[in-house]
């Protein structure tokens, strides 16, 4: 039975990308029934007069499950992320992101291996401004909950065990926001005490920083706070060569967002060049999710091996080959794991 799910392809590049990664994920001989949107960002504005048309949140409530190439945010003005809009919409409160090193790309330690849990829906995102034109004075509200706390701490803690990871490290600034990441350290604390089996450490965020570029071998799982989450996770990223190659996961307790966390790249639309690599890695992700566990492995094991072979790699990566040659390469070599079974 073929799941049914919904697929944002996005703009700049995000088509371009999605488009390979569909054609490997259902060579892998998993049925898919895809439900796509193309008018979403600024094409749903354009057609819909909305940024993030609701046929989108309510096909994705319906499916449970989304594959999304990346969509353009407008810089200090215009309409709201997408993305931000789809977490807090759709109560995707857990933000997943593994940042593991691919073979043969360059990174500045080796064997670096490290997964973020970002809260996804409070703190500064929840867009909670003020502007005072009187006194050119601008207020934005964090909003921490101890139950939006509780939620994705404890999420961090089961992916940790059902994942054989050692440690957590939560990642907070209560020396100075003694309130918000005050109370979001002291739930973890309270929580770490139902998980002996995962050793529990706590950090400054600005110590962590220090420590991800010096050590980042010392660390394993990190939870935080969204606005700490959506930086170290992207520093994280640059360990381990770059935002075009990790995958990233939405995930709440009725549906998840699989997506790429790098930019749409409008200046190479088109042409034919882009690397699917994260996206792909996020399809690994959503097959994991949907169950499909051995396709999964196949599909990761295809990556694994044509970036340890360092052919049919990008020229972001340091090969020459475009879109099309890396996507043809993948699919052959689903085939010839497929043969030989």
């Amino acid at each position: 039975m073929a799941h049914a799910v919904t697929l944002i392809p996005g703009d700049g590049i995000g088509p371009e990308v999605t488009r390979a990664t569909v054609r490997v994920l259902e060579a892998t001989g998993v049925a898919f029934a895809w439900e796509t949107f193309d008018a979403v960002g600024y094409k749903g504005v354009e057609q819909h007069g909305m940024p993030l048309p609701e046929a989108v949140v309510s096909s994705i409530r319906r499916n449970g499950v989304a594959l999304k190439g990346p969509v353009t945010t407008p810089v200090g003005k215009g309409f709201r992320s997408v993305n931000v809009s789809l977490r807090q919409q759709l109560d995707l409160f857990a933000n997943v992101r593994p940042c593991k090193a691919l073979p043969g790309v360059v990174t500045p330690f080796a064997d670096v291996d490290l997964v973020i849990f970002r809260e996804n829906t409070e703190g500064l995102y929840r867009g909670i401004e003020y502007y005072d034109d009187r006194l050119e004075v601008a207020d934005s509200i964090a909003r921490v909950t101890r139950r939006g706390s509780q939620r994705i701490i404890r999420f961090a803690f089961e992916y940790a065990q059902a994942h054989s990871r050692r440690a957590i490290t939560l990642v907070h600034k209560a020396n100075i926001l003694k309130a918000t990441t005050g109370m979001f350290l002291e739930e973890g604390r309270r929580l770490a005490r139902e998980y002996p089996d995962v050793t529990f450490n706590d950090c400054i965020i600005d110590n962590m920083a220090l420590q991800l570029v010096m050590r980042p071998h010392a660390h394993d799982c990190i939870v935080t706070t969204n606005l700490f989450g959506d930086i170290l996770s992207d520093l994280c990223a640059g360990l381990v060569g770059g935002l075009g190659t990790v995958p990233g996961a939405n995930v709440g307790d009725a549906a998840a967002i699989f997506e790429a966390v790098h930019g749409s790249a409008p200046d190479i639309a088109g042409q034919g060049i882009a690397n699917p690599t994260a996206l792909l890695q996020s399809g690994v992700m959503m097959l994991r999710y949907l169950n499909e566990d051995r396709a999964a492995d196949r599909l990761q094991q295809a990556i694994i091996d044509s970036y340890s072979a360092g052919a049919a790699l990008t020229r972001d990566m340091g090969g020459t080959a475009d879109t099309e040659t890396f996507t043809h390469n993948l699919i052959a070599r689903l085939s010839a794991q497929h043969q030989s079974r």
